[in-house]
């Protein structure tokens, strides 16, 4: 005989689920009674935040779901940031929580952790929400949860009253065959690029797993490829790589010097191409778009469209589209990157300094995962980077945009892929956000390079408000003393300058366990979130 709790957790692991991002409470225990027995490796955040942030990073590193446990009411209120935060970026993940027991549900009778509606809530953010309300649900509840991760990956939340928790659950669910969607039709996206003469590329987070079908189909169409952010590390040092955002000038203009603009597997949102919030795109001549989502294809129509997973997509168009005699692919975005360096420095000079620390780190760990908080070291490099790993460069600063991502999705990160290098990047004041997570790193030892650009403030609101006529208020908290939290947490520390970085990465690498690298930016003039 095995419980409800039990049944679920083996459920998992049936499907594959092999580590968990949780924080226990009495409304959870029967969880737990089925983790001690199943092949599950349990990691203990300090806040459910952290959780969350964790799940997301292990998802996109693992290309599975990242899972979560944690408690009803405060546990999941705690983890909705994460979630929101994953929603934008189409990051899977299962969030798993008790709720109150049935007969008190709605009735406001001031139980430990009630919500006037949790389930409700979490439907604010969650592609799908469900309750178990018999022991007999579960089977089919598992089931519509994870087929809601198919097409467009999304949080799910699947809640479990405390009386049904403990009940006698079966001695095996089924799981049902996940479907596997054809190949859509791409017979007119195919006829127009083959019309088209100066080809263009948008190559959004849909692309992460396609990088060499990617490079096939942009050196046969001669295209330039331009990367959102969560494309990045697609195509590294390619002679058609554009890693710039849409949002700049230049990168705009070779969008709308193209006859033919193919968008792969982006959202075509505000945070990549209009991120000035100018109420402007760049006007894009016979667009053709590809994406899993048929909701996000009806939001920018387009001349051509097709719904599917991009990465097999994208290897059909590459097989069926004949080689044409390279153009002036390259040249046009050669030109798109130098102009966009230099219209990023114009920007703010201290930026051009930034991405060249922030290419000093990469190209001291080659083919490292480089995970970003809201900073403005990741602001600068978003618009004009070139990261040298697929899949490897992504960051809390676009789409939902929460402060505290880089610390906990970092770790998720390193638990999906202990052999890559990582790299948590983020300002004092961000880091404070998630701090104690660093407490995970220093329990499982993982080889993690925590680096936080320190001006004792939160100077990129301050420079936002200074310039809109605004004295600066509630903008400058004290940042703590980093070398003594490295030490409370048993970790590892260094402390540099920006002159000086090069050097002390050489001294600190490479990383036998955990270490946190203090970039003291005090005289320089570059804000920092």
């Amino acid at each position: 005989m095995q419980t409800i709790g039990q049944a679920l957790a083996q459920n998992l692991v049936d499907r594959g689920v092999d580590v968990v991002f949780g924080i226990p409470g009495v409304h959870t225990i029967e969880l737990y009674r089925g983790i001690e027995g199943a092949d599950i490796r349990h990691i203990t955040p300090r806040h459910e935040q952290g959780a969350g942030f964790m799940a997301d990073g292990y998802a996109r590193i693992s290309g599975k779901p990242g899972v979560v446990f944690v408690i009803t009411g405060p546990g999941l209120v705690n983890t909705l940031t994460p979630m929101a935060q994953a929603r934008a970026d189409s990051i899977p993940m299962v969030v798993v929580t008790g709720v109150n027991r049935r007969d008190s549900l709605g009735k406001g009778l001031g139980l430990l952790h009630e919500l006037p509606d949790q389930l409700k809530l979490s439907q604010t953010v969650a592609k799908h929400a469900e309750q178990v309300c018999a022991a007999n649900d579960l089977e089919g509840a598992l089931d519509r949860t994870f087929d809601a991760l198919s097409g467009r990956p999304a949080p799910v939340h699947i809640e479990v009253p405390t009386d049904v928790m403990d009940l006698e659950g079966p001695d095996a669910l089924k799981i049902s065959a996940p479907t596997t969607a054809a190949v859509p039709d791409l017979s007119a996206i195919v006829q127009r690029l083959a019309q088209s003469e100066r080809p263009v590329i948008l190559a959004g987070g849909g692309c992460r797993t396609a990088d060499a079908a990617l490079a096939e189909l942009a050196e046969k169409l001669d295209a330039p490829v331009i990367q959102t952010v969560n494309a990045r590390g697609l195509m590294h040092g390619h002679a058609l790589t554009v890693a710039a955002s849409p949002s700049l000038q230049t990168v705009r203009n070779l969008i709308e010097e193209a006859d033919c603009v193919l968008a792969l597997g982006t959202e075509l949102g505000p945070t990549d191409y209009d991120m000035y919030a100018t109420g402007t795109y760049p006007d894009m001549a016979s667009l053709l778009r590809i994406d899993i989502c048929a909701e996000q294809l009806a939001r920018h129509p387009a001349e051509a469209t097709a719904v599917g997973d991009v990465g097999p997509c994208l290897t059909q168009l590459a097989s069926t589209i004949p080689a044409r005699v390279p153009g002036d692919g390259a040249e046009r975005a050669h030109k798109t990157r130098a102009e966009a360096l230099a219209e990023v420095e114009a920007l703010a000079p201290s930026y051009g300094a930034l991405i060249g620390q922030v290419e000093t780190l990469r190209d001291a760990l080659p083919g490292s995962i480089m995970v970003g908080d809201s900073t403005q070291a990741i602001y600068a490099a978003n618009l004009a980077y070139d990261h040298d790993r697929p899949g490897g460069w992504f960051n809390g600063a676009t789409g939902f945009g929460a402060l505290g991502y880089a610390i906990p999705a970092a770790i998720g990160a390193a638990l999906a892929d202990p052999t890559a290098p990582i790299v948590a990047m983020m300002g004092d004041g961000g880091a404070q956000f998630t701090l104690p997570e660093l407490g995970v790193a220093s329990d499982e030892n993982l080889p993690i390079l925590f680096v936080v650009w320190n001006n004792n403030a939160f100077l990129e609101i301050a420079n936002a408000m200074e310039g809109a006529g605004i004295t600066a208020t509630g903008c400058h908290p004290g940042a703590p003393d980093f070398e003594a939290v490295a030490a409370s947490y048993r970790l590892g520390f260094k402390r540099t300058s920006p002159d000086d970085l090069r050097d002390a990465l050489t001294q600190i690498l490479p990383l036998e366990g955990p270490l946190l690298l203090e970039i003291d930016m005090q005289g320089h003039s570059s804000p920092t979130a």
